[in-house]
C-alpha cells in the first residue's frame, strides 16, 4: 500500500503533545519527514527521537515572528522544501463570564490562536509557493460554532481562524496552496498534564452524550489531518472539517422538551 505522503514534508506547531504529537507521527508512518515545534523542550525531541530519521524537532514560540521563520528554516536545512503546514499550536481553558475574564488571559488567547495561525501563513506560503503548491491546515474548534460559555475569548479566536482560512484559501487557489480547517470537539487529551485515571474519566464522560457514543481521540484529528495533507483532498480549499461526533449537529433542548423518547438511547 502506497504511502499517502510519500516525499512530502510537513511543519506542525504544538508537534509535541496531543493532537500535534498524533498527527507528526500519523505523517511520518506515511512517508512525510516532519518538523516539530513546540515550545516544550523537553518532550518534544523525545517525540523526534521516537520518530526517527524523519523528523526533527525545533524550540518554537508560535507568537514570534523570528521563531516562525526559524521552523521554516528547519525543514528547508534538512529537507530542502516545505510541502504542508499543519497551523496546530493553540491554548483554551476556563476564562470565566465575559466580565471575568482577565485582559492578560484574552491576550494570551489571542496572540497564541489567532496571531500564531496568522504568522504560520505569512511566512509559511512562501516556501508552499516555491514547491509548486501545498496544504496548510488550521486547528480550530466547534466553539468557532457554536457558543460555549465561560470560554467567549476562546470562541472568538477559533472563529477568527475560521474567518482567516476562508479568506486566505481564495487568496491562494490559484497557486494550488490549499487551506482549511479542522474543528474538533471533546476530544480526550492532556497527556502530560493529566492522569491516565482522568483520561479515561473523561472519555467515558464524553462517551455519554456524544451521539457516536465513544470520545473523540487525537488519532481522529490526525486521520483528518492526513486526508486534508494528502492529495487524496487536492480540490479541497477554504473549508471547516468537523469532527465532533455529531456533536453539533445535535440540540439537546428539543430531548428536554419533548421528552426522554426522542434521545439518543
Amino acid at each position: 500500500m502506497a504511502h499517502r505522503l510519500e516525499g512530502k514534508v510537513a511543519v506542525i506547531t504544538g508537534g509535541a503533545s496531543g493532537l500535534g504529537e498524533a498527527s507528526a507521527r500519523l505523517f511520518a508512518s506515511e512517508g512525510a519527514r516532519v518538523v516539530i515545534a513546540d515550545r516544550n523542550t523537553s518532550r518534544g525531541p523525545q517525540v523526534a527521537a521516537e520518530i526517527g530519521d524523519a523528523a526533527r524537532f525545533v524550540e518554537a514560540d508560535v507568537r514570534s515572528g523570528e521563531d516562525v521563520q526559524g521552523m521554516f528554516a528547519v525543514a528547508d536545512e534538512a529537507w530542502g522544501r516545505v510541502d504542508v503546514i499543519y497551523n496546530n499550536a493553540g491554548v483554551g481553558g476556563p476564562e470565566g463570564r465575559v466580565t471575568e475574564c482577565s485582559e492578560e488571559r484574552y491576550d494570551l488567547i489571542s496572540d497564541i490562536n489567532i496571531r500564531g495561525v496568522w504568522l504560520g501563513m505569512k511566512y509559511g506560503i512562501p516556501h508552499l509557493e516555491r514547491a509548486g503548491g501545498g496544504s496548510i491546515i488550521v486547528t480550530a474548534s466547534i466553539a468557532a460554532i457554536t457558543g460555549v460559555a465561560g470560554v467567549s475569548a476562546y470562541c472568538a479566536s477559533k472563529g477568527a481562524v475560521v474567518a482567516m482560512v476562508q479568506a486566505a484559501a481564495g487568496e491562494w487557489a490559484s497557486k494550488n496552496i490549499r487551506i482549511n480547517c479542522i474543528l474538533p470537539g471533546n476530544i480526550a487529551t492532556g497527556q502530560g498534564t493529566r492522569s491516565e485515571e482522568q483520561i479515561d474519566q473523561s472519555r467515558a464522560f464524553m462517551a455519554s452524550y456524544n451521539p457516536i457514543r465513544r470520545s473523540g481521540e487525537a488519532i481522529d484529528i490526525a486521520n483528518a489531518a492526513l486526508f486534508l495533507a494528502s492529495d487524496a483532498s487536492s480540490l479541497i480549499t477554504g473549508q471547516k472539517l468537523v469532527v465532533d461526533g455529531g456533536w453539533t449537529s445535535l440540540d439537546d433542548r428539543y430531548v428536554q422538551v419533548m421528552g426522554p423518547q426522542y434521545s439518543q438511547g
